[in-house]
């Protein structure tokens, strides 16, 4: 998901899907830790680029 996808998300969607994200990755590594594979990297960043988004809002709000 890139943040340009992430800016067309409405507030409510996108903490919902950070919320799944948050799950997703606790599940990717428990299958890590038993497989070997993961995507846990990639869902970081993607939990990354929503906070970063999320505190861009919050400060923007803030600054108007």
């Amino acid at each position: 998901m890139k943040f340009k996808e992430i800016e067309k998300i409405n507030k409510q969607d996108l903490d919902k899907k950070l919320k799944d994200l948050k799950l997703e990755l606790v599940k990717s590594k428990v299958e890590a830790s038993k497989s070997g594979s993961s995507k846990i990297k990639q869902i970081k960043k993607i939990i990354a680029r929503i906070h970063t988004h999320n505190n861009k809002q919050k400060v923007d709000g803030e600054n108007k």
